[in-house]
């Protein structure tokens, strides 16, 4: 949990830097054009810089959906959470190997033919 706050805390300060006003003034339920004042331009500009913060690319189509700085939030934190995403693929992982029985059958069937 304590990511989670760092994320928020990072976002919620790189929007005062850029508009130069006090972090605590950010809500999470602010919009960033109609309550923020943001721009189309100035939206680009912040999520760039986001980018460069956490250290990831936001695609094109999926600036529509950052309307506002929770919205921001919950994206940037769902792209940088996911390696618990690998370790239950890896889990997974034994259990495809169980299923390898089904290979045996297939060169049982080779050895009728």
């Amino acid at each position: 949990m304590a990511k989670t706050s760092d994320v928020s805390d990072k976002i919620i300060q790189a929007l005062a830097d850029y508009l130069k006003r006090d972090a605590a003034s950010i809500q999470t339920t602010h919009h960033l054009r109609d309550d923020l004042g943001l721009d189309s331009m100035a939206v680009i500009e912040m999520l760039y810089r986001i980018e460069e913060v956490f250290n990831l690319q936001i695609p094109d189509q999926d600036l529509v959906g950052l309307t506002t700085v929770g919205q921001v939030i919950a994206y940037v934190q769902g792209r940088v959470a996911p390696p618990k995403a690998p370790a239950k693929a890896a889990a997974k992982t034994p259990a495809k190997a169980a299923a390898k029985p089904p290979a045996a059958k297939r060169s049982t069937k080779s050895k009728k033919a």
